[in-house]
């Protein structure tokens, strides 16, 4: 019998149908994994953040208990269809109203900050003066993160109110079926809240191995997009480079590139970047924590021309670079 040869577009619509294109957070490992792997790297870094990269650990420990006793409503089969139908992704914060829930998040993991004396002073006092903010002004910080806005957003604040946000939002997506998750036509963007990814990650374990996937810095899902492509303005090829800290010494010592589990995804299309993580190198990365304990490799990269194309939910700058 002939066998039709598949054109490359066919290729590549078979390979989508067979690759899991969604993953979704699960209540009782997001949070816990992420405060492991930030209390391993603060006692094992040596970029000079270990101290905060602890006091996260606690903040992130906070999140899990935060989120094991947080109850959410998810859009009804009406809502999900009219997002559907005008190609909005359902739990986009601009059209997903907050409940008092994510207010209560907030004062729980203030208070759990509050009770460690042992962090340094400046920490102990945003939290006390968060734990003292009129509603209204926690309310508007909320919207601007959420905006990606860096107007009159308070710095050190910022963190602690995103925190609270990202258990809100894990919550909602975790409720989801993946198959109730329809792709968006913008492909660097959640398909369930419509955020940006924080970091990219390559899995090692069935079935998701060797695939290539974006970690959403709000809700904490995760959707398939091919390798060696831009996630931001979706350069591929010969646009895409691929650098980390560990290469560079490397090439300055002998020319030799070293492997890394943390690398940046460079494009010289729009000269930004993204960390990828791969988890064949190192089973322990994860995707908000290693892109904070990686600061070394953002300051190569901005001495070199590069613009990270989004920020770390933890750690705010302006414009999330």
């Amino acid at each position: 019998m002939a066998q039709r040869i598949l054109e490359p577009g066919e290729i590549e619509t078979l390979a989508q149908r067979s690759i899991p294109r969604v993953r979704l957070p699960a209540r009782a490992a997001v949070f816990a994994r992420r405060a492991r792997r930030l209390r391993d790297l603060g006692t094992s870094t040596n970029t000079g953040i270990g101290d905060y990269l602890r006091f996260l650990a606690v903040l992130v420990d906070a999140q899990h208990s935060a989120l094991a006793d947080l109850s959410v409503s998810i859009p009804t089969p009406v809502q999900l269809k009219a997002s559907a139908q005008h190609g909005m992704p359902p739990i986009q914060p601009a059209a997903w109203p907050r409940t008092d829930a994510w207010f209560e998040t907030l004062k729980s993991i203030s208070n759990t900050l509050a009770v460690h004396p042992e962090f340094p002073s400046g920490v102990t006092e945003t939290v006390a003066r968060l734990r003292r903010a009129p509603r209204e002004w926690i309310e508007s910080q909320a919207d601007a993160l959420l905006q990606c806005g860096d107007q009159a957003i308070d710095g050190a604040a910022a963190p602690l109110i995103m925190a609270a946000l990202q258990v809100h939002w894990a919550a909602l997506a975790a409720s989801f079926a993946v198959e109730a998750v329809r792709a968006l036509d913008v492909p660097g963007l959640c398909p369930l809240c419509g955020s940006q990814p924080v970091a990219s990650m390559v899995y090692a374990q069935s079935p998701y191995q060797g695939y290539r996937y974006l970690h959403c810095a709000l809700c904490a899902a995760e959707w398939h997009m091919v390798r060696v492509q831009c996630s931001h303005c979706g350069a591929s090829g010969k646009s895409i480079a691929f650098q980390s800290a560990m290469m560079a010494a490397q090439q300055e010592n002998d020319g030799s590139a070293a492997e890394a589990a943390v690398r940046a995804e460079t494009c010289e299309q729009c000269h930004c970047y993204r960390k990828i993580l791969y988890q064949e190198k190192d089973p322990q990365v994860e995707p908000v924590a290693d892109d904070l304990a990686s600061l070394n490799l953002d300051l190569l990269l901005a001495q070199s021309g590069y613009h990270r194309a989004s920020g770390n939910p933890l750690l705010w700058q302006p414009n999330g670079n």
